[in-house]
């Protein structure tokens, strides 16, 4: 049996990465995070880190040379001209390593593969065909800012206001505990079995 490739989207506190590690305690699931994906692929001396510091400039980098996600981060996601340079340079990078990442999964027998990634549902540059399904979490703003508060990154609550699920994306209701929502995620995996 194909292992299936699940996309997990949505706002900043709406719950992704809770939901993801959830499941993932399930037999034959497993659980990847594009943002760590997207990480590796800038680290210095790649393609993307070069092309990331010719278009956003030596202020992205940390003393040590890498490149600093929080400065990248406040400059590129202020603007969304920036923010769509941004997704053209590390979103086809990240492209190329997901195929790495589902033949693994293959190999090592999973069922499910969850793709957890805030940006899955509305970047033009991530290629939604290796995907069986995509589901956007749907929090509201006092939800989101909550959780987010909870883990000191309230700061992360405005950002991809903009930004939402395309019509092809199936919308969850993530109120609640993260039982509750990875149950609701759960159930809707099983209605696209």
């Amino acid at each position: 049996m194909a292992t299936r490739v699940i996309g997990l989207a949505g706002r900043p506190g709406c719950g992704k990465s809770a939901v993801a590690r959830e499941l993932a305690d399930r037999p034959g699931v497993e659980a990847i995070d594009l943002d760590r994906v997207a990480w590796e692929t800038y680290v210095p001396g790649t393609p993307t880190y070069d092309r990331l510091v010719l278009r956003f400039g030596c202020e992205i980098l940390s003393d040590d040379g890498r490149i600093d996600r929080g400065k990248l981060a406040n400059l590129a996601l202020s603007n969304p001209t920036a923010q769509r340079e941004l997704e053209a340079i590390v979103h086809p990078a990240v492209n190329e390593r997901m195929d790495g990442f589902m033949q693994a999964a293959e190999r090592r027998g999973a069922r499910i593969l969850l793709v957890e990634g805030a940006l899955l549902a509305s970047s033009p540059y991530v290629d939604r065909s290796i995907f069986d399904a995509v589901f956007w979490l749907e929090a509201s703003d006092e939800t989101r800012r909550n959780r987010l508060r909870s883990d000191a990154r309230e700061e992360h609550a405005d950002r991809m206001d903009a930004v939402g699920p395309d019509a092809t994306t199936i919308v969850i209701d993530a109120e609640g505990t993260v039982f509750e929502v990875a149950e609701r995620v759960w159930r809707s995996i099983d209605e696209r079995a």
